[in-house]
């Protein structure tokens, strides 16, 4: 439609064709009016029984919700109207008739389960508060993209499907591929290594990742985003420093660009970037802050993967996003490096909003002989890598990146009960379709 015009783009004096979708229909008896939406926001059309043609008002009247119309005429200036302004319609055509039968409320004024909304998400998304996650979902995508490019970083894309997981075995999805045995790959993590032993050096990929957990929590999925950094010559100190980056980035993009969509969420008052350097807490200053708390159970010691209710309790006392730093070497994978002077301590590091882990990252195993050794220590063979291993033999820099969850990123942001509703069509043990 070359003449359309946007209904936030309306203004007194206008000659105007605005098409979207019938939000409401307020019939007075004489007077009524139509209330069309599009992406722009809303306008109020304005149907006289008396003084326009009959046909016109009677298709204005009989039109159900959520048809889409196209609405030609001229814009008057109307201060009782939602936005200040209405429209004197000349032509009404109905684009498109919605059944009058809807499974869920788009103005929102009725509200539905989150399974009801995930089966209708086309519908689900015509209401304000769930568009404005996706524009800020899609705003942050673009800040951590442009951080990156500050950073000298190359973007890449590394394969889905892989004849073996980052990790082993485990929690894996198997496909058959060409009669053979596949599997959707679990992370980028072994490809963006093998790309910073290439001339690219520095490298960030912004994908799918698949993870067979049975999990079914507010806060985990089967198919997830994962934005990743890898770079060569740096250690697990200067990894941080580029999260800390990326991820302020993000939320100062969104402070910057999504006023509008914060508002409507009604987050403009509290949201906050993120300001200084991050705490930088190691393990065992961790495990020893959440004993303090007193809020579990039983007491962690040396070794223990932290728990959700020790996580949240760590991070009720900080109060804001902060670096876990110094994991037993026992806990973390492979490919992470150990400290030089203590090989029971890795390099590896995970950053935490207080409501969660966000990132997990570390300084790399560049060394062949150790890389293969840690493949044995985990009970993993180092053939089924050959790929991967070998390429160290080539002479790979010292390295450091992380992982960083999309979904989280925007839930914790946001401040969202459930991470689905971070995902437009999201995957979980119960939900393969739509």
């Amino acid at each position: 439609m070359q003449n359309r015009t946007f209904t936030a783009d309306a203004a007194p004096g206008d000659e105007v064709t605005v098409a979207g979708w019938v939000h409401e229909v307020r019939d007075l008896g004489g007077i009524a009016f139509l209330i069309v939406r599009d992406k722009s926001g809303k306008i109020q059309i304005k149907l006289e029984e008396d003084s326009m043609d009959d046909e016109l008002v009677e298709t204005g009247l009989d039109v159900a919700r959520e048809s889409v119309i196209s609405v030609s005429g001229s814009v008057k200036e109307e201060p009782r109207a939602p936005t200040d302004v209405e429209i004197l319609p000349e032509s009404i055509e109905v684009l498109a008739e919605s059944d009058t039968e809807l499974p869920l409320d788009p103005s929102g004024k009725v509200d539905a389960e989150l399974s009801t909304r995930l089966d209708n998400r086309t519908l689900d998304l015509r209401k304000g508060e769930v568009k404005a996650v996706f524009e800020i979902r899609s705003e942050i995508l673009r800040s951590v993209r442009a951080a990156f490019r500050d950073l000298g970083c190359t973007e890449i894309n590394t394969p889905k499907i892989v004849a073996t997981g980052t990790e082993g075995g485990t929690e894996l999805f198997p496909i058959t591929y060409f009669g053979e045995e596949a599997f959707m790959n679990q992370s980028p993590q072994l490809f963006k290594q093998l790309m910073v032993g290439s001339g690219l050096e520095r490298v960030f990929e912004i994908g799918p990742i698949f993870r067979a957990e049975e999990h079914n929590t507010p806060r985990h999925l089967n198919e997830a985003t994962s934005i990743d950094f890898e770079s060569a010559f740096v250690d697990h100190t200067e990894a941080m420093d580029a999260c800390e980056h990326v991820v302020k980035s993000a939320y100062e993009g969104v402070a910057a660009n999504c006023e509008s969509a914060l508002e409507t969420l009604g987050l403009t008052e509290e949201f906050e970037v993120p300001d200084g350097e991050l705490p930088r807490l190691t393990y065992e200053e961790a495990i020893e802050r959440i004993n303090a708390t007193g809020e579990l159970d039983e007491q962690l010691v040396w070794g223990d993967d932290l728990p959700t209710e020790g996580e949240r309790a760590l991070g009720d006392d900080v109060g804001s996003h902060y670096f876990i730093t110094d994991w037993p070497s026992e806990i973390k994978p492979f490919y992470i490096k150990d400290h030089d002077d203590d090989e029971q301590l890795s390099t590896g590091f995970d950053m935490m909003h207080p409501r969660m882990e966000l990132v997990s990252g570390g300084q790399r195993e560049h060394r062949y002989e150790h890389l293969v050794a840690g493949f044995e220590q985990q009970g993993l063979d180092p053939d089924q890598f050959e790929y991967y291993t070998k390429m160290f033999k080539y002479g790979m820099p010292p390295h450091a990146g992380w992982g960083l969850g999309g979904e989280r990123l925007v839930m914790t942001m946001l401040g969202l009960e459930n991470i689905r509703e971070a995902v437009l069509f999201p995957r979980d043990r119960q939900r393969l379709s739509p």
